[in-house]
């Protein structure tokens, strides 16, 4: 590759943006040759569509989103791969005060507990249908998301069917905080900072946390159409050393004060500078543990998800979308030929290879057995 080459890459204003945005302003992009331009997106319907079209050569992406279009499940779908993870950990499911006070009313034990279960709100709506009172409105993010199978395992673990027994919506990060204000939902499953937004004006509480849900849980992803890494090697390559590089230095607790700087701006996230500091102490992780490998067993899990709630059909090979998709090889080339600009990743250690796979629940997903886990839940969707 000669010269600078031009990338336009989209983000939506979580936490997780910051490997993008620090590659970025820090200049690792300009270093590895690249003239990258951030274009800060409304929603990851957004995201989606404009990298499907090319208007975006890249994009921070929902891992279950770049499944999900290469799967055909999704409308304009397109073949993606995730040759990169952006974080570990992150999300959260919040309530409003007010709903949080009636489950502490109805099951006071249950709400004291961590990580809290969905009991005392499948006894709520219990009593809500007696009383013939209309559903409870959560949101997520995008229908195929950490957030959405994160609100659907929690509930339906309690007995609460999330299709029948609630009704659930789709809202784009940035206006979670302003719906719950509105009363327009009663909760919702989004990721930093938009949880310890809505707890700094007393608006809601967390219930469960992604790290307490399934520690060091999978969330975002570098995503690029498989037909634009096939064409564009060189580049590829290039961006995957500088957001390494950035998801380094993000990782390093002496940077900070400097990337909550970088996040606060209006073009980055634009909440306040508290916010983001809570968010980022929250066990978010970047780099630590090669939290940038992307992993099989975490793309089976989110694809025994999809086929579990009826997205997908539950006798394709999920197995072969998962090695489509996910590039762990892609990654690991980049990070070795980094060699010592950044610390060892540890994606070749038995530790990184073997991450936890057991939910809060104490359920044990084997990533071989994808097909039969997603078919042992008694609330499923599951189709042939």
């Amino acid at each position: 590759m000669s010269g600078l080459a031009d990338l336009r890459l989209g983000f939506i204003p979580l936490t997780d943006c910051a490997p993008l945005v620090v590659a970025k302003a820090l200049g690792f992009f300009a270093e590895e040759g690249l003239e990258v331009s951030l274009s800060r997106e409304a929603s990851w319907a957004t995201i989606r569509d404009k990298v499907t079209v090319g208007a975006l050569d890249g994009a921070h992406m929902l891992a279950p989103m770049a499944l999900a279009s290469t799967f055909g499940a999704a409308d304009d779908a397109a073949a993606m791969i995730a040759p990169m993870a952006l974080n570990l950990n992150g999300s959260a499911i919040t309530v409003s005060t007010a709903l949080a006070e009636a489950l502490r009313q109805i099951d006071p034990e249950g709400m004291a507990q961590r990580p809290v279960t969905a009991r005392p709100l499948a006894r709520l709506l219990e009593q809500r249908r007696a009383r013939g009172e209309p559903l409870l409105t959560f949101a997520v993010v995008f229908p195929y998301s950490m957030h959405a199978y994160e609100v659907r395992y929690w509930m339906a673990q309690a007995g609460i069917d999330p299709d029948r027994d609630i009704k659930l919506v789709v809202t784009p990060p940035p206006r979670m905080v302003e719906q719950l204000r509105s009363g327009g939902i009663d909760g919702f499953c989004v990721g930093a900072p938009w949880n310890a937004v809505a707890l700094q004006e007393g608006l809601g509480e967390v219930l469960i946390k992604a790290s307490e849900f399934w520690p060091g849980s999978p969330d975002k992803v570098f995503g690029v159409k498989a037909q634009w890494a096939a064409t564009h090697p060189d580049e590829l390559r290039a961006a995957l050393r500088a957001i390494i590089r950035a998801s380094a230095w993000a990782d390093d607790p002496a940077h900070r004060q400097t990337l909550v700087e970088l996040l606060t701006l209006p073009e980055h996230i634009g909440a306040s500078a508290e916010a983001i500091a809570w968010a980022l102490g929250d066990e978010i992780v970047f780099h630590d543990g090669a939290a940038g490998l992307p992993r099989r067993e975490h793309a089976l899990w989110f694809l025994s998800q999809m086929a579990r709630w009826g997205q997908v059909e539950a006798e394709q090979d999920l197995g072969r979308v998962a090695d489509l998709v996910y590039r762990p090889d892609l990654f690991e080339a980049a990070a070795i030929s980094l060699g010592p600009v950044i610390e060892p990743t540890g994606a070749f250690s038995d530790a990184a290879k073997a991450p936890s796979m057991v939910l809060f629940d104490g359920l044990e997903f084997t990533p071989e057995a994808a097909g039969p886990y997603a078919a042992g839940f008694p609330i499923t969707r599951l189709r042939a």
